[in-house]
């Protein structure tokens, strides 16, 4: 038990600028303040959101995880996605309003290449996620006249770009941050002390290893195995 004694800060308000996030980093590879020029931050702004790639690529994030949705025209098979959008986790579509949910089930493009009919009309039930520099979702079957329908679709979008200029915050949770700072720490000891990138790559992988195993859904897996094709008369 904590005594009565002490005191807390009472704030959970831990969320420091992309300056100050820049300012560790460089002091982890033992570059003091008043040795950051302009060109300092302009290098450490690029690798900020490099390294932000580096997390989109590791998707799910699950704090860029959002609910969009697209009412359906009928005939219309193909609809815009957001630019930013990385990845589709789940998709459903609503028929009427309010109404009934129904899964939708991703396929490839091999998939949705040998449907036979791409142009037979029903309710959706399978999507394509065509992932271009202009990402799109395409159908199927095409959206015919007995809804009106809309799809719920959650996304992994991507992380806001990093700028260490206006005191602006980077965005990602405090259980991230010290991986993002030893992240960020190690990419910039590859550009101005490479005799301490093998260290620093040690604590970023780390740190990296922390946040990741707990960046999950912390819930219960159950599998339950088909027996059926065992069954005999």
């Amino acid at each position: 038990m904590f005594s009565t004694q002490q005191t807390f800060s009472g704030s959970f308000n831990f969320a420091p600028s992309a300056g100050e996030v820049t300012m560790n980093a460089f002091g982890r590879i033992g570059i003091r303040p008043t040795e950051i020029l302009a060109s300092h931050i302009q290098q450490a702004t690029m690798e900020m959101n490099l390294l932000f790639a580096r997390f989109n690529n590791s998707v799910p994030n699950l704090w860029a995880v959002d609910l969009q949705t697209v009412p359906l025209t009928q005939g219309v098979a193909t609809y815009s996605v957001p630019a930013e959008t990385v990845q589709i986790m789940d998709m459903y579509v609503r028929v009427s309003n309010p109404g009934t949910d129904r899964m939708m089930f991703g396929i490839s493009r091999t998939e949705y290449a040998s449907q036979a009919d791409k142009t037979v009309q029903g309710p959706p039930n399978q999507f394509w996620f065509d992932r271009t520099i202009s990402p799109e979702i395409t159908l199927y079957p095409v959206p015919d006249g007995n809804g009106p329908y809309t799809i719920y679709y959650y996304r992994v979008r991507n992380i806001q770009d990093a700028y260490t200029a206006g005191g602006l915050n980077v965005e990602i949770p405090p259980l991230w941050m010290d991986a993002m700072c030893a992240g960020l720490a190690h990419r910039l000891a590859r550009i101005y002390a490479p005799q301490l990138e093998q260290i620093r790559k040690m604590d970023a992988d780390e740190a990296w290893k922390i946040a990741a195993d707990q960046n999950v859904e912390n819930v219960d897996l159950y599998i339950a195995p088909r027996l059926s094709g065992y069954w005999t008369q």
